[in-house]
């Protein structure tokens, strides 16, 4: 069991290296190719730190515990909200940076129309295909904004002044190859460190004889949020707000409609009652929180980062209980 624990540790360990090294990557990738933070969180970011959540979920369908991929994607997606933006809050507070309410929009449609389909029954290959259709928009509707981005860019490049508030991290010189260095290697460590996190974890709940649901909804959920964690962390720290939001959001809708996409292409995911009866509208009350921050542009104070952890640590007292 002591080794169980020095995995978990080590696994911490490579999440908040992989974290930090992804944030530099991501926000110099934007500036190199003049696009928003933003946008590059919602996709290389989000879909980086969604890596662990993809894994697990298809091998559970392969080795024939499905539940598992579903309980994975509910609990990581409340994760997300409650504790992934309730810690950074914490620590340093959270400022409302660039305009996120298209995309929060889209995550609420996308968890809307996931609902519909839970309720219509287990998921199968043709619901796997309508979630992946749904993430084909989005991806092409952030590619959009990219390109407007760009165009504005060029056009007022010669008028505008350097931004004086760029961080520290933002390099505009650095060379693309430590750009690509960096982005590699948060992408590779960040599934590296929350598979030893979660593998050392569900051994020791094991052990002490929790069942595969409770760990499914709690230890697996957390574990495989903690990229999302360590990137929103670092960024908060960094004071990059545009990609601690963009990364929760690009999170949920890749967690949402690729991740459970692809799985039910891979085979049928059951959705278990439990689910549909109470961690479903959980999510959705989750989600729900966000739209003060996003439309009224409301800092996430310290107060907030309190109430939004003590909300999850209910939701897994409940869970236990």
């Amino acid at each position: 069991m002591l080794t169980e624990f020095a995995l978990a540790g080590l696994g911490l360990v490579i999440l908040l290296f992989a974290g930090d090294i992804l944030v530099k990557g991501a926000v110099n990738l934007s500036l190199r190719l003049g696009i928003p933070a933003l946008i590059v969180s919602l996709t290389i970011v989000a879909f980086g730190t969604s890596a662990p959540e993809l894994i697990i979920s298809i091998n559970a369908v392969l080795d024939g515990v499905p539940g598992l991929a579903l309980g994975n994607v509910v609990g990581s997606n409340t994760a997300n909200v409650l504790l992934v933006l309730g810690i950074p809050a914490i620590l340093s507070g959270l400022h409302a940076g660039s305009d996120t309410r298209r995309t929060y929009l889209f995550m609420l449609g996308g968890t809307l129309v996931f609902i519909a389909l839970a309720f219509a029954g287990p998921f199968g290959w043709w619901q796997g295909l309508v979630l992946l259709g749904l993430l084909s928009l989005v991806l092409l509707d952030a590619a959009r904004s990219a390109r407007a981005h760009r165009v504005a860019a060029s056009e007022a490049a010669a008028a505008a002044p350097v931004d004086d508030d760029l961080l520290e991290e933002a390099d505009p010189d650095m060379p693309w190859w430590r750009i690509a260095l960096y982005v590699a290697l948060g992408l590779a460590g960040l599934p590296l460190g929350a598979d030893l996190l979660v593998d050392s974890s569900v051994a020791i709940a094991t052990a002490y004889g929790v069942s595969e649901t409770v760990i499914g909804l709690t230890l697996v959920a957390v574990g495989t949020s903690l990229p999302e964690l360590a990137t929103t962390v670092m960024a908060a720290i960094r004071k990059h707000a545009d990609v601690a939001l963009g990364n929760v959001i690009g999170s949920n809708m890749f967690n949402l409609l690729a991740i459970i996409g692809i799985s039910s292409l891979v085979g049928p995911i059951p959705v278990d009652p439990g689910i549909l009866g109470f961690d479903i509208w959980v999510m959705l009350a989750a989600s729900l929180v966000l739209a003060p921050f996003v439309f009224l542009r409301w800092s996430m104070g310290r107060g907030v980062g309190v109430a939004f952890t003590v909300l999850y640590a209910a939701y897994i007292w409940l869970l236990l209980a």
